[in-house]
């Protein structure tokens, strides 16, 4: 019987979960390159997991090194089918306060990476669809458990993801606010379109941190910031995701786990062969 896993996506601290057991790191080749870590597989909540240190043990990979494809791949290998990514954002509207949790439903774009966003390319042709981006049948538990644990969390919105490693500008961040978007971050779109076209299901968990520079009545973000008011935080966000895993279905059979269905246009008689083999955990039921 094939193994599903849920895969977690956040910082270091997550796999000190309580009740994370049986756990064992794995080292992933893949064919995009080396992954942020190597993955840490075990059991939670009585359901089997694996777990990646976005950006590394000791944090040493900055938001624009991050290599999604080569992530999520090594998660889609591993029998990943569903994705809780936990990360900070800063927040671009009053109403989210720092350690909020807003459970964004929709990504604005402004890096220069497409190209890095996609397994496609190299002979194969797919464009997927990406007009909701997050996995709303696994947001929509995150919310129930949130408020069941009494945490304060806004249901929806839109997160910006910005290159960095810099913070904005202060006419960055005020364009941000007044368009209207609500957090803004550096990492989870890649995430969400490379987990897209493997057909994983995947939902962030944006942890607010700081009102950026736009909020001129409060102090600038700074690193210091963000890892006080994670920490502040980190509690709560492992007692949501430990408590979320066990109502994720057993099965696989939500509508993003069918996304490649009628997305790929190149014909099989021209897959070229060594792409095909890359893209063979993803490919495998199309094969």
């Amino acid at each position: 019987m094939q193994k599903y896993r849920i895969g977690i996506i956040g910082g270091s601290g997550l796999y000190h979960i309580e009740g994370f057991t049986k756990q064992k790191w794995v080292k992933i080749k893949t064919p995009f390159g080396i992954p942020s870590d190597d993955f840490l597989t075990g059991e939670l909540s009585g359901r089997e997991v694996v777990f990646l240190p976005r950006h590394g043990r000791g944090h040493r990979i900055l938001p624009s090194e991050l290599n999604h494809r080569a992530n999520i791949w090594g998660m889609k290998k591993l029998g990943a089918q569903w994705i809780i990514s936990v990360s900070a954002v800063g927040s671009l509207q009053a109403k989210y306060k720092p350690c909020d949790i807003v459970l964004p439903n929709q990504f604005f774009d402004r890096t220069k990476r497409s190209f890095e966003h996609t397994f496609f390319g190299r002979g194969i042709v797919a464009h997927v669809a990406f007009a909701d981006p997050i996995c709303e049948e696994l947001r929509q538990i995150l919310h129930k458990n949130a408020k069941a644990l009494k945490a304060r969390v806004h249901n929806g919105g839109t997160y910006v993801n910005m290159e960095g490693p810099a913070f904005s500008t202060r006419a960055e961040s005020l364009t941000n606010h007044r368009s209207g978007y609500d957090v803004i971050g550096m990492t989870n779109l890649g995430e969400a379109k490379c987990a897209r076209e493997a057909e994983i299901a995947y939902a962030t968990m944006a942890m607010i941190t700081d009102y950026d520079c736009w909020k001129t009545d409060e102090e600038h973000v700074t690193v210091d910031m963000v890892l006080a008011n994670l920490k502040r935080n980190a509690e709560q966000a492992k007692a949501i995701v430990a408590k979320s895993i066990s109502q994720i279905p057993i099965e696989p059979n939500w509508p993003c786990h069918s996304a490649l269905h009628n997305s790929i246009m190149t014909g099989k008689e021209f897959w070229p062969a060594k792409t095909k083999k890359e893209l063979e955990p993803l490919l495998k039921k199309y094969l």
